[in-house]
């Protein structure tokens, strides 16, 4: 992926459940080996039924998370009904699209809740958009994808789920160089989006 390319790292991680979606990734923002911070947030709530949670460039990732949140917000005081969570993935992922010969350099997890219950969404730089149970992105991807498969069950409660990602990601931070420093997270539940920030 280009975000690798670059030198950039992180680790973001989501779960679905039947009652709710958890996004998860670390705190550190690196560049060509660099570490550029130990308090970047890379999980962004966008409402209170919506989240996303990214790698890739940190620029970005926070320009996505605007334009989503505006496009959104304007679209459900326009026609004053919300957007369904598909609906807004597909948007985020045709923004992507339009920029695919100077693309972002971001991955995306993308989760929610509506009227048809929970989904998780995983968006590459030029807007491919694959709907699954559980998903990692980024340079620790493949060490906390090891943990998920290992510990995810169909039946797990919102609570579990969290305490999953969250192990996750420690297992990914323990051995990727650019990941570390924290790790926040969103919780997306009927009731509501809470964000959460664990520091290491």
């Amino acid at each position: 992926m280009g975000y690798e390319r670059l030198g950039t790292g992180a680790t973001a991680v989501g779960i679905r459940t039947k009652d709710g979606v958890v996004l998860g990734a670390e705190k550190r923002v690196s560049y060509g080996g660099y570490v550029m911070s130990r308090a970047g947030k890379k999980v962004f709530k966008i409402t209170d039924r919506l989240a996303v949670a990214a790698a890739g460039l940190f620029a970005d990732m926070q320009t996505l998370t605007r334009i989503l949140a505006a496009e959104v917000k304007y679209y459900e005081i326009t026609t004053s009904s919300r957007m369904s969570v598909y609906a807004a993935a597909k948007l985020l992922a045709t923004i992507m699209y339009s920029y695919k010969h100077f693309p972002f350099l971001s991955e995306l997890l993308f989760g929610g809740i509506d009227e048809a219950g929970p989904h998780l969404y995983v968006i590459d730089p030029v807007g491919s958009v694959l709907e699954d149970d559980y998903a990692a992105i980024g340079t620790g991807a493949p060490i906390a994808i090891g943990i998920i498969e290992s510990g995810y069950r169909k039946d797990m409660t919102v609570d579990e789920a969290a305490d999953l990602v969250i192990r996750s990601i420690k297992a990914a931070i323990s051995r990727d160089a650019v990941s570390g420093d924290g790790i926040d997270l969103v919780i997306v539940r009927p009731s509501g989006a809470e964000e959460r920030s664990i520091r290491l």
